[in-house]
């Protein structure tokens, strides 16, 4: 089924590049792209055209911008799932964009390929959602309000139904952590702490978008980053290089007048996990997110790494000897695991 997608950009020449680079799927029917100029364009564009799929906006476009067409896309379609593609990726942006709502972010100049990957990803999960509108309608049960993208006024089994919508995919993991960033934050002022953790995140989360990785989530100093798609594996261990050797480049000056060398701690494990939409009944709350063993496995990777270090398991050292230098660490012994696990340190 051809899939329809929004671009709303003011860049006159990118209408143009865009059907020259998807030349074959809008010929054989995969895509069909229709264009806006701004956001106030694209809502008009919607009234006339309520069924497009997904939207690729901009963030910087004359009479309505592209985080003020998010919120209202919200309340258009509360299915419709919104990419950012902009040329401003400095930390504020990502976060503002995520926070209303945009279902991933990625960098100007355009990685056609990465744009592709983000696209079917984005799709997936819109028809996830269709099929969950579907069987609520089928079944007759009342609707309520969910995470703004799955309906209005579902009542608590349905909730609980979509929660079960997932897939079995082939990705991997990474955490990365700031070390000792714990005994900085209970000295130096609140507000120095936040600059200081969002200057990290700025960096991790630049190099993981730069390697087509999917910012799962920020857990405290900590981002778990998801890596789907043709050497996903090659891509998290090129962002966690870029990202340590950034991180370890930097000093910073403390209340105790000594200088702080930031470090990070990194875990990579690849496998087979669940992704789909995880959450509470209760809260009325979901994340699409991933769960799995290979998922714990590489949190448990990153709580054993030193400041610096880079771990990975013995399967994973495998897939990826021949492309990056990796010195064997040892055997390990991991919580919930029967037996040691031997793991590698990645060097360069």
């Amino acid at each position: 089924m051809k899939a329809k997608i929004l671009v709303v950009d003011d860049e006159a020449d990118l209408e143009l590049l865009i059907k020259q680079k998807f030349r074959r799927q809008i010929r054989e029917q995969k895509y069909e792209f229709v264009f806006a100029e701004n956001g106030q364009k694209a809502l008009d564009l919607l009234q006339r055209q309520p069924d497009i799929d997904m939207v690729l906006s901009d963030i910087n476009m004359p009479e309505m911008d592209g985080l003020t067409l998010l919120v209202r896309l919200g309340e258009v379609s509360p299915l419709l799932k919104s990419v950012i593609v902009s040329a401003y990726g400095d930390m504020a942006n990502i976060r503002t964009a995520m926070n209303h709502g945009a279902f991933d972010f990625l960098m100007k100049p355009i990685d056609f390929r990465d744009l592709e990957v983000t696209m079917e990803k984005t799709l997936r999960y819109v028809d996830q959602l269709k099929e969950t509108l579907k069987a609520v309608r089928e079944n007759d049960i009342l609707r309520m309000y969910v995470d703004s993208s799955v309906l209005q006024f579902m009542n608590r089994e349905a909730f609980e139904a979509s929660l079960t919508a997932s897939e079995n995919i082939e990705a991997t993991v990474v955490f990365m952590d700031v070390c000792g960033f714990t005994s900085i934050s209970e000295k130096e002022p609140a507000d120095r702490v936040v600059r200081l953790i969002n200057k990290y995140f700025d960096i991790m989360v630049k190099e993981i978008i730069a390697q087509g990785g999917h910012v799962d989530k920020f857990m405290g100093d900590a981002v778990m980053a998801v890596f789907r798609g043709e050497y996903h594996l090659d891509r998290a261990v090129e962002s966690s290089l870029a990202v340590r050797n950034q991180i370890n480049s930097l000093q910073e000056e403390v209340l105790d007048q000594s200088d702080y060398s930031p470090k990070v701690s990194i875990g990579i494990n690849c496998g087979e996990m669940v992704s789909g939409n995880i959450g509470s009944a209760t809260l009325k709350r979901l994340d699409y997110t991933v769960i799995g063993d290979a998922v714990n496995l590489a949190q448990r990777l990153q709580a054993i790494a030193r400041p610096g270090q880079i771990v990975i398991s013995e399967a994973g050292y495998e897939r990826i000897r021949e492309a990056f230098k990796c010195n064997p660490v040892g055997e390990v012994n991991l919580k919930n695991k029967t037996n040691p696990v031997h793991i590698y340190e990645v060097i360069e």
